[in-house]
């Protein structure tokens, strides 16, 4: 069966010079199966065009498209993609879509045979796909939560739900400060902000990315850093889910934190230096950016 089992939004980026297909999940997916792993993505598009293309692309790419459900009702979900100067991106999520109307199906089994199931929050911004994958929740092994914030589509008594079933977490910077204040914590640093979240939801393993200065991994009450690697910025599409994909197989291998975090930490870089989600990283430029 599958290792990895991936749930939410599969989509197109729309930027202002092109379409490029997407969403957190799919992008996770991409870069996991790139490693050779095995895996399956629960989601849902439109029987419209853009939908039939992204089916298409998945068969080339094969990637199972057995678990994307299609939908006579609700189009392909679309994204636009605004760059600033320093190619960090804003996102114009359009609702309704069809991965908003996710449904059971033949999921259940899929999850309770799969090693980890990844889920973010943003899949949860209407009750179909949200009960879905609060069903699903329930019979997953190893739960890793992407938490995604995308406004304003999410609230903290949801946060707070998704966050008490996961084994894993994993924030960016921002997102972490962010919700951390909600207790009403005094947490100064990034440290105790971790160690504060770990012990609230009982999670061993959390990891925060830091933008240009890295990441931070903690498993098991022990922290490991990264301090990032430079590289010229394309465009931050995607190069969250790349890093986590790559985390994630690094890990599940058996590779040590510090050496996981490591080579996520290049290759999430290498995506940011080049357009779109999901570009091919030969092995040697990561290698060359390491040394």
């Amino acid at each position: 069966m599958y290792t990895f089992t991936c749930f939410g939004e599969v989509l197109w980026d729309v930027f202002p010079d092109r379409e490029k297909i997407g969403g957190a999940p799919l992008n996770v997916s991409m870069r996991l199966h790139v490693f050779g792993n095995d895996v399956a993505i629960i989601s849902a598009v439109g029987n419209d065009e853009l939908g039939k293309k992204l089916i298409t692309y998945l068969n080339e790419q094969n990637l199972s498209t057995q678990y994307v459900q299609v939908s006579n009702a609700y189009e392909t979900g679309k994204v636009n993609v605004s760059l600033d100067e320093s190619g960090s991106a804003s996102y114009d999520i359009k609702f309704p879509a069809a991965w908003d109307f996710i449904e059971l199906d033949s999921t259940i089994q899929l999850v309770r045979a799969s090693r980890v199931f990844i889920f973010g929050s943003l899949a949860c911004r209407h009750l179909n796909s949200k009960n879905t994958l609060f069903e699903l929740l329930e019979h997953a092994n190893f739960k890793v939560f992407d938490v995604n914030l995308r406004a304003p589509h999410y609230n903290f008594e949801l946060l707070n739900s998704l966050m008490s079933k996961a084994n894993f977490i994993k924030f960016n910077d921002d997102e972490l400060e962010l919700i951390v204040k909600t207790f009403d914590q005094d947490c100064d640093n990034l440290e105790d902000q971790i160690k504060f979240i770990s012990k609230k939801f009982s999670t061993s393993h959390i990891c925060v990315t830091r933008g240009s200065k890295g990441a931070v991994l903690f498993i098991n009450d022990k922290l490991y850093f990264n301090e990032g690697f430079k590289v010229e910025v394309k465009d931050t599409v995607g190069a969250g889910d790349s890093f986590l994909g790559t985390l994630l197989h690094k890990l599940n291998a058996n590779v040590s934190p510090q050496k996981a975090l490591n080579y996520a930490c290049a290759v999430g870089a290498l995506v940011a230096s080049a357009e779109g989600a999901n570009p091919l990283i030969p092995e040697s430029d990561i290698k060359k950016i390491m040394q």
